[in-house]
Order: structure tokens, then sequence, then C-alpha cells
């Protein structure tokens, strides 16, 4: 593709995008269908009381504190490749990295989403070898490996990515996008050298795994269920497995209401692919706590993009509005069991080198305000309300967090503006 057809062709997703955001967005409780059939996008800030100017200005706010502000966690290296940090931990991870390419093609940020693939591909992705086509999931920011085994929840972001790049941008202007995200499917499907065999998706329940070897394949990571995500290979990866994962997506769906506990509506951080916790086997492991953060936003997401599930969905939204409420809008914390008691202190899991400690950390504030999309109560607003004027600062203690939190506030933004969307195709 020429530099004028693909200007061409950007214009025409920037207009498309644009009509999407003025067209009438369906009330809460009236979705029949997602936006994988309507391509329409809810703006639950303006649906509260903001207008769409503060709405785009505090979006374009958050973007630039991840990437370019005082406390950014992208970093440009020479004149081609570009790594995000988690700060804290001193590294780049496959889950910042597959983020940050993420939010790189929503925003249509061609040149931030290759500078981070080309770094992943060069340092993270293995060449070759019985890991050939996986990612090694944590690297020094030198992009000296720390660990060889991948974590599955970048593979997962890394795909979907890959091929949304490949329906905006195409797969002629230096990088192809749909052939490098092939290439990470059949890696992930065994088809790589070596015995045993490593899966990203467990080959007999058919659910993502929380590593795709050793220890981490005998079971998953609620977190990592994002069953929209496998709608989008099923129409777009052109990998001979359309049947395969689209049955995924649903085994992924009816996964989560075993995970899910029925009162409180709080997941485990790690359990059973049948649902039950892991019990002794990993101390606190079974408690709501940071990967679990992700689930509420996660859920939307699949409401948001394929509406396949809506009615336990929503169910779902209420049941976990009604359990943070509880604790308090302003005051809910990091941490809890299942049932919603408070963890033990040896179950209360630090964050980096700070001391042990419950916190109510604005990660998790922005993941349980994306839930207004599934409700319809007035605690809705008081939780989008309290997102939209929290601070991502230091905490008294001097603890911040740049990058989980950071990531997980500027997802939640665009969700809830109706900025994070379904790439589709140009249309022929």
């Amino acid at each position: 593709m020429n530099r004028i057809a693909q200007t061409l062709l950007t214009v025409c997703w920037l207009l498309t995008s644009t009509i999407v955001s003025a067209s009438t967005t369906p009330e809460k409780g009236s979705e029949e269908k997602g936006a994988f059939e309507t391509r329409e996008y809810r703006n639950i800030f303006v649906e509260m009381g903001y207008t769409p100017a503060e709405v785009d200005a505090k979006v374009e706010e958050v973007f630039n504190d991840v990437f370019y502000g005082p406390n950014k966690v992208y970093f440009e290296v020479g004149d081609s490749m570009a790594y995000v940090s988690d700060i804290k931990n001193n590294d780049a991870r496959t889950e910042g990295m597959s983020y940050g390419m993420m939010v790189a093609v929503q925003f249509n940020k061609k040149d931030i989403f290759d500078r981070l693939w080309r770094w992943s591909k060069k340092y993270m992705q293995h060449q070759g070898g019985e890991r050939d086509g996986f990612f090694a999931w944590s690297c020094k920011t030198d992009g000296t490996k720390n660990a060889a085994g991948s974590a599955s929840d970048g593979e997962l972001y890394f795909i979907t990515a890959l091929l949304f790049a490949s329906n905006l941008w195409g797969d002629h202007t230096g990088i192809n996008y749909k052939a490098e995200a092939q290439r990470i499917l059949n890696a992930c499907m065994g088809m790589n050298e070596g015995e045993p065999k490593k899966y990203l998706i467990d080959p007999e329940t058919q659910l993502i795994t929380f590593t795709p070897d050793g220890f981490g394949a005998r079971f998953t990571d609620p977190s990592y269920h994002i069953p929209a995500f496998y709608e989008v290979w099923a129409r777009w990866a052109n990998d001979g497995r359309s049947a395969y994962w689209m049955e995924a997506a649903k085994k992924s769906r009816k996964f989560l209401h075993k995970a899910i506990h029925p009162q409180t509506g709080l997941n485990p951080d790690l359990c059973q692919y049948d649902g039950s916790v892991m019990g002794g086997r990993m101390r606190g492991g079974s408690n709501f706590r940071y990967d679990s953060w992700r689930v509420p936003m996660n859920i939307v997401l699949d409401y948001e993009w394929s509406c396949a599930d809506s009615e336990w969905q929503e169910q779902y939204g209420e049941k976990i509005q009604k359990f943070f409420y509880s604790q308090g809008v302003n005051t809910f914390v990091d941490q809890y069991r299942v049932n919603g008691e408070l963890p033990s202190e040896d179950e209360i899991l630090p964050a980096g080198n700070y001391p042990k400690k419950l916190r109510h950390s604005i990660g998790l504030v922005a993941t349980i305000a994306t839930t207004a999309t599934l409700c319809n109560g007035k605690e809705s607003k008081e939780f989008v309300d309290a997102f939209w004027n929290a601070k991502h600062e230091p905490d008294e203690d001097g603890y911040f967090d740049a990058y989980y939190d950071g990531l997980l506030r500027l997802f939640a933004f665009m969700h809830l503006s109706g900025r994070y969307r379904i790439i589709f195709p140009p249309e022929r």
C-alpha cells in the first residue's frame, strides 16, 4: 500500500469513528446486539452529564499521562523502538507491551504501535527453539530476558492488537501484522518445536492457561478471560480455526459464571479450570486482588462488543456494584477474600518493594466505574463521578503505580467514553 492510499485509509477510519461517536447510542437495558453488529458505543460520561468536550479533553489528558507525562511508562529507544515499563519493578512485561499496543491502535498511533512491536519481537519473542513464537513475560529495560516463560495474557493481547492493526493500517506498511498474529496463534496451538507441547488454550477445557507450560498450564487466571477477543480472532485471523475460537468464547463465558462468587461478584486471582479456588496451593491466590481488578472491565468489554451473555453480565454488574457500594464508594480496599471478608495479613499481596497494605487503588476504582455500562442504579453515577474526580498521585506513604494503575485508568476512560472499539477492516 502506498503512502497516499495509507493516508486515505486512516482518514476514512477517523471519519467513521466520528460518525459512530455522534450517533444515538442505546440506553442501558435496551442492548440486544453488541458492537460487532451495531458498531455503536455508549459514552457513559456524556450520559451522566459531562460534556463531549470535557470527556475528549480528559481522555487525551489521561493518554498523555501514560505516554508523555512526567510519570509516563512509555520510553522510546533509538529511532524505531520503545517499551512500556512497570516502573516499580524496573522491567518491561508482555502485559504492558501488549496493552500499550492495544491503546496505540485504538488511538490510531501507528508510530507508537510499531515501536512497541519491534521491541517486543526483538527482545521478548523467542525466535526458534521449543518456545518459538512465544514471548518472555519479563525483560530488563535493556532487553535482557528475566525469564524465558510466558504469561498467557500477553499473547492474548498481542494477537488481538496485531489483528486490529492489520484491519486499520493494512499489512504493507513495513510490518505484516496479520502474519505476525498468525505466527503467534500457530505457536499457541502447539505447533512450536519441542515436547511437551505448549498451549495458550488448554486443549481439554478450551480455556486460557495461566502460563502455557509447566505448572501454570494446570490452571487459569479469570482476568485473562476476554471472550470477545476470540470473536476477533474468529473473524479476522484467517487461521482456519474460526469455529474453534467461537466455541472458546462460549466456554470462557461459562467459566466466568463458575469462577465468580454468587453473592459478592468477586473472583479469585487464580483458579482451577472448573472455577474452583486454588486452596492451599498458592497462599492468597484464591483472593480478589491485583489481577482480579481487570475482570469487571473485561466483562464490560464482552458485553459492549458481543452482548452474547447480556442477562448474566447485567446481573453480575449489579452484584459487584452492590458489594463495593457496601464498602464505601471512596473507601473500599483493593484486596478481599471472595466472600467479601478482608484478607489476613499473610494473604495480602505487596506491590513492588512497598510494605503490605490494603489501599483504595485507582486501578480498581477505574474498573468498578466501568460497570456503569451494565447497570441502571444511582450507584453507577457515584462510581463514575468518583473515578472522574480521582487523583492519580502518590499515597501518603509514597506509594505510586504509574504502570498498572495508570494503564487500567486509561482503559477505563476509553470504555466509559466509547473510545474502546472493535476495529473493522475497510469496506471493499
